[in-house]
């Protein structure tokens, strides 16, 4: 099975216990294991799937349309591995690959950024000798 790119929302909201997910979505780096936890007694979704960092802090949540998806595959006991991709303005993106594949990042399809030339040209530096 092919890998997906997975939003995972809820940023904004408090954890319990812990640093905020924002604080820690920020110290999250790209290709760093996350971990996936099926919530079936969440009171507003049955099929929510928490999102948890390496250090065991929630970041958040899958999005309701990829949830009883991916939900699924965990309860059924499939092998889903999960690095974080990311950092967004909604909270961030993980990359998930399954039935013992590893997650592989993207490559990123976006131009380098042109730097402007501030029209200083430093002189060579020859030596004495």
């Amino acid at each position: 099975m092919r890998a997906l790119s997975l939003a995972v929302v809820g940023a904004d909201y408090p954890n319990k216990r812990g640093p905020g997910r924002r604080f820690e979505l920020a110290l999250c780096s790209p290709g760093e294991l996350v971990e996936l936890r099926p919530e079936p007694e969440n009171p507003k979704d049955e099929y929510a799937v928490a999102v948890y960092s390496a250090r065991g802090v929630q970041l958040g949540y899958l999005t309701a349309e990829r949830a009883p998806y991916i939900g699924r595959m965990l309860r059924q006991g499939r092998d889903v591995a999960a690095v974080f991709q990311e950092l967004t303005a909604y909270g961030g993106v993980i990359r998930a690959a399954f039935d013992g594949e590893r997650p592989v990042l993207p490559t990123s399809s976006a131009a380098p950024a042109r730097q402007e030339h501030d029209g200083f040209w430093p002189d060579p530096d020859y030596s004495d000798e």
